[in-house]
C-alpha cells in the first residue's frame, strides 16, 4: 500500500495518542484519454466455482474489453488457464487470476481484448478465496471533552462553519482506505453500514464488518471527514454527513491493488457517494507507466473506473503523496515494486500516480501549521489541484484511532479528508451540484497561498505548485466569508418521530442580550426517509409558531439537512425554543438527530 501517512507498505500506530511512523506516498496521475465508457449497472459478475481454488503462483489480471457483455471474453479467460474472479461489464474490465506464466501473453491475442495486465508482482493470497473479516476492536470510552480549537480545523475555519452548517446527513462519503471502525464513538453516529463493503482484492464482500479497519489509517482519515459533533473527542470537518466504509486494503500488507480501487470507484457509483476520499496510491507501482503493458492496463482499468463513479455523481478527492517529489518533473521512481523488490527506473511524467493523477480526481497537497509547505508533501505546478493541513513535526492532526482511541498522524493521507470534509460540505449547501462543480468550488473559495523562496515553487499567487490553488476553506463552502456573530446554542439529543405524531425537541438560550436578531440561523438535522412526511416549525419562548418548512409536496427524497434564517427580532432571545416537527403520515419514521440556532 501506500497511505499517505505511514512508511510505505506498513500501516500507522494505533496506539492513542499515535504519531504516524512517517509520511508515505499516496497520489495518483492523469491517464491518457479513452473511448467513452458505457454506463449501464456495474454488479459485478458472480466469478465461477473454478474461481475459489487457490494454488501457488496465482496472480490477479485487469483484462480490458468494450464496456457491455463480456461473456465472450470471460469463456477466453478459462479457455486459457484463468478464472473470472469479478467482472465489471459497465466498463468493460474483468478481474481474471491464473498461474499460468503465458496468461496475459495469451489474453492478449483473443479478439475483442484491448490490454491485459498482471496487477502485482506477488501471488493473490489465498485469504482472497475466503477472506478472514477483520477484527472487532474493543471499544474504550473517552473522557476527552471535545475540542473545537484544533489547529488544523482553525486554519481552514471549520470552526466557524460549524456554527453556520454541519453538512446534510443526505451527502455520503465514502472512504476507500484500509477500513473503518464504526463503532468508535466519535464514528458510530454518522457511520453508513448499508453502503459500507470490502473490496480487498477486487470483488465487493457485503458481510456485515467487511468493512472494518485493518490498520488505523482508514478510521484516523474518517474522523477527519466527519467525526461527531457530540460534545466528546474531536469534530471532523462535515460532522453532520454519513461516512461509508470501502476497506480496499488487503490484511497482513495493507497493500491497495488496482482491482481493489477499481471496485471501490464502481461501488462509489453504485450507491450515491457524493464524495470519496483516496490516501493512497494504487500498489505495487507508486507510478504506472503506459509504455509498460501491465501499467498500462492498470491505468486503464482504474481511469474508467474513476469516470464511471464520476458519471453517476461521485468526487474523488486524492492524497498527493509524501516523498517531497515534483510530479510535474518525474525522473526515477526507487520505490517499485513494494510487493516484491523495488528496483531503480528512469520515468517520465508520462508514468501516472494512481488515482490522484487521473483526469477528474482532485490532488491534495499537505500544509504544515500556517501558509507552509508540509516537508514530506509531493508538489508539482499543474499537478496540485489545492492544500489543506497535513501536520508536519510536532504539529499532527490528530483523528480517531480503531477501539475508540485518539492519536497525531502526518501526511497528504491527512490533507485530503480535510477537503473531502470541504467537498461533502458544498454538495450539502447545493444538492443539485455536479462533481465539476463542486470540484471547481473547491478552487475558487481556496484562500491564496504564495510560494515560499523555494526555487521550486513554480507558478503564481493564484496557482502554483505547491499550494495549487491555495488552502481549502470551509467557512465559504457554507456559504460564509465571516463567521455569524452572536452565541452559538445546540442540542444534539435525539428525539424519535413517529408516524402521525408531533414531537419538540427544546433548547435553552441564555445571556444573550435584547431581542433575537431578524436573521437568526437554524441548523436542522432531521434523519427520516421520505420527507414529504414532514412539517417543520420554530417555536419562540412565547409560543410564537415561526414555519421553516413543509415537504408535504410530494419530495420524496430523505433527510433533512439544512440552514434556515428566521426573523425573530419580535422575539425575546433568552428561553426555551424549540424545533417542532408533524409527521403527516403513516410507513416513515426518523428522528430529529440535531439542531441549532445561531444569533
Amino acid at each position: 500500500m501506500t497511505v499517505a501517512a505511514a512508511v510505505v507498505g506498513t500501516t500507522l500506530a494505533a496506539a492513542a495518542p499515535a504519531t504516524a511512523v512517517g509520511p508515505t506516498p499516496q497520489a495518483t496521475a492523469a491517464a491518457p484519454a479513452a473511448a467513452p465508457v458505457a454506463a449501464p449497472a456495474a454488479a459485478p459478475v458472480a466469478a465461477p466455482a473454478s474461481a475459489t481454488a487457490w494454488t501457488a503462483g496465482t496472480r490477479a489480471h485487469l483484462v480490458i474489453t468494450a464496456p457491455g457483455d463480456t461473456s465472450a471474453v470471460r469463456t477466453a479467460v478459462a479457455n486459457n488457464g484463468g478464472s473470472v474472479f469479478a467482472s465489471y461489464d459497465a466498463i468493460g474490465v474483468i478481474v481474471a487470476h491464473s498461474a499460468s506464466a503465458g496468461f496475459a501473453t495469451a489474453m492478449r491475442g483473443v479478439p475483442g481484448v484491448q490490454q491485459v495486465g498482471a496487477t502485482r508482482t506477488s501471488d493473490v493470497p489465498a485469504d482472497a478465496y475466503n477472506p478472514a473479516l477483520p477484527a472487532n476492536p474493543a471499544q474504550s470510552t473517552t473522557t476527552l471533552a471535545e475540542s473545537l480549537t484544533r489547529w488544523d480545523m482553525t486554519q481552514i475555519k471549520a470552526d466557524q462553519a460549524w456554527a453556520v452548517s454541519t453538512g446534510s446527513a443526505a451527502v455520503k462519503v465514502g472512504v476507500l482506505d484500509t477500513g473503518v471502525d464504526d463503532r468508535h464513538q466519535d464514528i458510530a453516529p454518522n457511520f453508513n453500514a448499508a453502503d459500507s463493503v470490502s473490496c480487498a482484492y477486487g470483488k465487493a464482500d457485503t458481510r456485515a464488518g467487511a468493512w472494518r479497519d485493518v490498520g488505523t489509517h482508514g478510521t484516523h482519515v474518517a474522523g477527519t471527514i466527519a467525526a461527531a459533533k457530540n460534545g466528546k473527542g474531536v469534530v471532523g470537518v462535515a460532522p453532520g454527513v454519513k461516512i461509508s466504509s470501502v476497506r480496499i486494503a488487503e490484511p497482513g500488507t495493507s497493500l491497495f491493488f488496482a482491482e481493489n480501487t477499481v471496485c471501490g470507484f464502481m461501488w462509489a457509483g453504485d450507491h450515491g457517494f457524493k464524495v470519496t476520499n483516496n490516501s493512497y496510491y494504487t500498489d505495487p507501482w507508486q507510478f504506472n507507466c503506459p509504455d509498460n503493458a501491465d501499467q498500462a492496463a492498470i491505468i486503464e482499468g482504474v481511469r474508467r473506473a474513476q469516470e464511471y463513479a464520476e458519471r453517476r455523481g461521485s468526487l474523488q478527492i486524492a492524497a498527493a503523496g509524501n516523498s517531497n517529489l515534483d510530479l510535474a518533473n518525474k525522473t526515477v521512481d526507487t520505490e517499485s515494486p513494494n510487493d516484491s523488490t523495488p528496483v531503480r527506473r528512469t520515468i517520465t511524467n508520462a508514468c501516472l500516480d494512481i488515482p490522484t493523477e487521473l483526469p477528474g480526481v482532485v490532488t491534495v497537497a499537505a500544509m504544515g501549521k500556517g501558509n507552509v509547505k508540509a516537508s514530506y508533501s509531493n508538489f508539482g505546478n499543474g499537478v496540485i489541484d489545492i492544500a489543506a493541513p497535513g501536520g508536519d513535526g510536532t504539529s499532527g492532526v490528530y483523528s480517531t484511532l480503531p477501539g475508540g482511541k485518539y492519536g497525531n498522524m502526518n501526511g497528504t493521507s491527512m490533507a485530503s479528508p480535510h477537503v473531502a470534509g470541504v467537498a461533502a460540505l458544498l454538495a450539502s449547501a447545493d444538492p443539485a451540484a455536479t462533481p465539476a462543480d463542486i470540484r471547481s468550488r473547491l478552487g475558487v473559495q481556496a484562500v491564496d497561498v504564495a510560494c515560499p523562496s523555494d526555487s521550486r515553487c513554480t507558478g503564481t499567487t493564484t496557482k502554483n505548485g505547491f499550494f495549487g490553488e491555495g488552502q481549502t476553506d470551509a467557512l465559504k463552502a457554507v456559504g460564509a466569508t465571516t463567521p455569524p456573530a452572536g452565541s452559538y446554542f445546540e442540542n444534539t439529543t435525539d428525539v424519535a418521530i413517529a408516524d402521525n405524531a408531533t414531537v419538540e425537541s427544546p433548547l435553552t438560550v441564555s445571556g444573550v442580550t435584547g431581542n433575537a436578531p431578524a436573521t437568526l440561523k437554524v441548523g436542522v438535522d432531521i434523519v427520516h426517509t421520505y420527507r414529504g412526511d414532514l412539517v417543520v416549525s420554530l417555536v419562540a419562548p412565547d409560543g410564537t409558531v415561526y414555519p421553516l418548512e413543509d415537504f408535504a409536496d410530494n419530495d420524496g427524497t430523505d433527510n433533512v439537512g439544512k440552514t434556515y434564517t428566521v426573523d425573530a427580532s419580535a422575539e425575546v432571545a433568552n428561553g426555551t425554543w424549540k424545533l417542532r416537527v408533524r409527521d403527516i403520515a403513516t410507513q416513515d419514521t426518523g428522528r430529529i438527530n440535531a439542531w441549532n440556532l445561531t444569533f
